[in-house]
């Protein structure tokens, strides 16, 4: 299947004496030295199409006609090519802009704001349940920031004579507390829903419209480890919309308790074993985790404290008093910053995981034993990492119920969160520990069964 024309300069060799070249596909003519008649010499070029002996050989059509088909198959794979390359450069284009728009998503302006601040709301799947099993999941880690409840509740507006009656005019027999975000009080609504409310003094003036701003940022935060907000009532005086003295803030009421209340035997409440315990700490890490990362710009320096951790009928831990410095002074702090913003959201990230590691602390050994803090941490912080030691302060009820494994990752991240000389760790990491820990404990108390 040879084929195109044989050069007429093609030089022969004396001691040639046999050519065959028939049944081929050449064209033109033979060279001189093949087509001189020799009787030294036999050259057979039957069967291609060259313009010499037309007699026994073919159309010069025939030859051609390879020559079309890989014309023709160059130009369909050239075609081939060419389109794929249209397609490379469409899909290649569809992702250029993807990317800039991400980039610019990401970089774009974060007005500090009350206009501006965005948030994202997204979906647990756990809302309707939750159990120690799905705690120990370490993967549900990775899952954090899906832990909000998807859309918003409606913000209702109460009246002040409705809050009166919801509380007998709050009666000393409603009052429930006083904290630094005010009175606390338990009211019942008309519906029969009972109700937490709380009497907030403003230290300073705003107009109606900037507070109602503000609670709308904070009613957005829906999560199901986070005491749900309800509405809110504005305590003008009769003065006019820029002489706001008083909010009261109306959320749910959680009715077994806090968490303190079920730390210690002195108490009347049920007493937490250990991979209880472990199972509320997951829930508030999980909830200031969202209060960090689910929202742009995040909630910090959320003044945690067991006794800001409530419990429901199920045990399930909700978070209270989170992001109040919307509407107090932190506000005005944390606009005024400016370009110090970040060392400004550094430090409210490691104050939130300082609080916490006492929290763990409070787990560990009780509330009577870590009530004095910093000197527990110069006396007793050493003593946690013998066992003989933890048989000394740990309370007697996470001794019995804990593996010495699942308590020592506890012990040990509880350590970078309020060791002074160390970096504190992220939520992300304090919520994997934790999850770790008790996935550790999990597998330690079916080996027992």
């Amino acid at each position: 299947m040879l084929r195109g024309s044989l050069s007429n300069h093609l030089s022969c060799g004396s001691k040639l004496e046999f050519v065959d070249i028939s049944n081929n596909k050449f064209t033109g003519g033979l060279p001189t030295c093949l087509s001189s008649k020799s009787d030294k010499r036999l050259v057979e070029f039957d069967g291609n199409c060259l313009s010499i002996d037309m007699q026994n050989q073919h159309e010069q059509s025939h030859c051609e006609e390879v020559k079309n088909q890989k014309s023709n198959k160059q130009s369909r794979g050239n075609t081939a090519i060419l389109v794929g390359v249209i397609m490379g450069i469409v899909v290649l284009s569809v992702l250029l802009i993807i990317g800039l728009l991400i980039l610019l998503k990401h970089f774009c302006h974060r007005g500090m704001s009350e206009q501006h601040l965005l948030h994202k709301a997204v979906q647990d799947s756990s809302v309707s349940g939750y159990s120690f099993e799905l705690s120990t999941n370490a993967s549900f880690i990775s899952q954090a920031a899906n832990l909000a409840r998807q859309g918003h509740q409606v913000c209702q507006s109460f009246s002040l004579e409705e809050l009166i009656e919801a509380t007998n005019n709050f009666d000393n027999s409603s009052f429930l507390g006083e904290g630094s975000y005010g009175q606390l009080y338990k009211g019942r609504l008309m519906n029969g829903a009972e109700v937490a409310i709380r009497c907030l003094q403003l230290s300073k003036k705003f107009s109606i419209r900037n507070v109602r701003l503000r609670l709308d940022l904070l009613y957005k935060l829906q999560h199901p480890h986070l005491v749900r907000h309800l509405g809110h009532c504005l305590d003008s005086g009769g003065q006019g919309d820029y002489n706001l003295n008083k909010v009261y803030l109306v959320s749910e009421f959680v009715p077994n308790g806090t968490f303190r209340d079920h730390l210690s035997e002195n108490n009347l409440r049920e007493v937490l074993n250990w991979p209880q315990r472990l199972t509320i700490l997951i829930g508030v890490a999980k909830a200031v985790h969202f209060l960090h990362t689910g929202i742009i710009p995040g909630f910090f320096n959320n003044r945690l404290k067991s006794d800001n951790i409530l419990l429901d009928q199920h045990q399930m831990a909700k978070l209270s008093d989170y992001g109040m410095s919307i509407i107090s002074e932190g506000t005005e702090n944390f606009v005024a910053k400016g370009d110090n913003y970040k060392s400004w959201q550094m430090t409210s990230l490691e104050d939130d995981a300082y609080s916490f590691g006492y929290i763990i602390l409070e787990a560990v050994v009780g509330p009577s034993q870590s009530a004095s803090r910093e000197a527990f941490l110069l006396k007793e912080m050493t003593t946690l990492q013998s066992q003989d030691g933890r048989k000394r302060i740990v309370e007697p009820i996470v001794l019995a119920t804990s593996s010495q494994e699942s308590l020592s990752i506890v012990i040990s991240i509880m350590q970078k969160c309020i060791s002074p000389d160390a970096s504190r760790p992220s939520f992300e990491d304090i919520l994997w520990n934790l999850q770790y820990a008790a996935q550790v404990q999990a597998t330690a108390d079916s080996e027992q069964k």
